[in-house]
C-alpha cells in the first residue's frame, strides 16, 4: 500500500507541474530572464547603434556612479521625496479611514469622492496640476485672494519638487485609505466594548486597540508607499519635460535611469543604476520589517 500511495503522490506532483508549465514558461521569459539579463548587462558597456556589442567592464559602471554628481542629486531628491510623502500620505490615509469608518451621513458618497483621484490617469492629473501650478494659475489666485505669498511652482528649484509631493499625496492617500478602511472594519467590536467597560476613553482605545491591530496593514502601506515613491517617474518627466529641471530639482533616480538609457543610449550604466535602486529599495524594506518586528515584540 505505501508504494501505491507514493506512486499516486508522484503522479499528482507531475500532473501539478505539468499544469504549471505555461505559467512557469511565461514567468521565466518575461520576469526571470529580463532580471538575469539586467544583472549581467549592468557590468557591461552596451552599444545599441549599428551593430549591437557587449563589452564586459567589471565594476566600472559602479565606480562611475560614485563620481556622477547627477546620481547624488537624484538620490537626494528621491530620499527627500520619500521622507516627506510616505509619512504624510500614511497619516492622511489613516485619518480619512477613521472618519469614514464612523456613522457620518453620506459616507458612501464621500468614499467615492475621495477615491476618485486614485482611478484618474497619472498623466492627466499631472497636466491638471501643471495648470493649477501655473504662475497665473488657480493656486496662486487662491493664495493672493487670502493675501498669502504666491510662488513660481514650476520654475523655482526650491518649490518644484514640493509641488509634485502635494499632487502625489492628494492622489495616492485615498488608495491606502481604502486599505485602512477594510482593516478597521475587521477589528472586533467586542474589543472596544470591553475597553469601554474598563473605562478607556477614545484616545486610549485608539492607541491601545486600533493602532496595534493595524500594525500589519501599516507595514504594508509604508512599504508600498516607499516602493512607489522610489519609482517616481511620470510626474517628474511631465513636469520637467524629461530634463529633471529646473536645475535638477525634480530629477529622480528613475528619471535619471530613463535619460541614460533612452536619451544617451548608455544602457549598461542605466542598468547599473537600476541595480542600485533595487538594492536601496530592498534595504529600506528590510529595515522597515526589522523595525516593525521589534515593535510587535515590545
Amino acid at each position: 500500500m505505501p508504494r501505491i500511495w507514493q506512486r499516486q503522490r508522484s503522479q499528482e506532483a507531475l500532473s501539478g507541474y505539468f499544469f504549471m508549465l505555461p505559467a512557469l514558461f511565461i514567468l521565466s521569459v518575461f520576469l526571470v530572464l529580463p532580471i538575469l539579463s539586467a544583472l549581467i548587462l549592468a557590468f557591461c558597456k552596451v552599444q545599441l547603434l549599428g551593430e549591437v556589442r557587449y563589452q564586459f567592464t567589471g565594476i566600472k559602471n559602479l565606480l562611475r556612479m560614485i563620481a556622477d554628481e547627477r546620481v547624488w542629486i537624484a538620490l537626494k531628491n528621491t530620499a527627500e521625496y520619500v521622507a516627506i510623502v510616505v509619512p504624510i500620505q500614511t497619516i492622511l490615509a489613516l485619518g480619512l479611514a477613521l472618519i469614514l469608518n464612523t456613522n457620518i451621513r453620506g459616507k458612501k458618497g464621500f468614499r467615492i469622492i475621495f477615491f476618485m483621484p486614485t482611478v484618474t490617469s497619472s498623466a492627466v492629473l499631472t497636466l491638471i496640476f501643471m495648470w493649477i501650478y501655473n504662475s497665473d494659475g488657480l493656486l496662486n489666485h487662491i493664495l493672493s485672494f487670502f493675501n498669502l505669498p504666491t510662488y513660481n511652482w514650476l520654475g523655482d528649484p526650491a518649490i518644484a519638487l514640493k509641488g509634485i509631493m502635494l499632487m502625489n499625496i492628494w492622489s495616492t492617500a485615498p488608495f491606502f485609505m481604502v486599505i485602512y478602511l477594510a482593516a478597521l472594519q475587521e477589528i472586533p467590536a467586542s474589543l472596544y466594548e470591553a475597553a469601554q467597560i474598563d473605562g478607556a476613553n477614545r484616545w486610549e482605545q485608539f492607541f491601545y486597540i486600533t493602532l496595534p491591530s493595524l500594525s500589519p496593514v501599516t507595514f504594508f502601506v509604508i512599504v508600498m508607499g516607499i516602493i512607489g515613491t522610489f519609482q517616481l517617474f511620470d510626474q517628474s518627466y511631465i513636469f520637467s519635460g524629461g530634463s529633471g529641471g529646473p536645475n535638477n530639482s525634480t530629477l529622480t533616480l528613475v528619471l535619471l535611469i530613463y535619460n541614460y538609457a533612452f536619451s544617451n543610449l548608455d544602457m549598461g550604466y542605466a542598468l547599473a543604476l537600476t541595480l542600485m535602486l533595487a538594492v536601496v529599495i530592498m534595504t529600506v524594506t528590510l529595515l522597515q520589517r526589522t523595525f516593525f518586528r521589534e515593535e510587535q515584540v515590545h
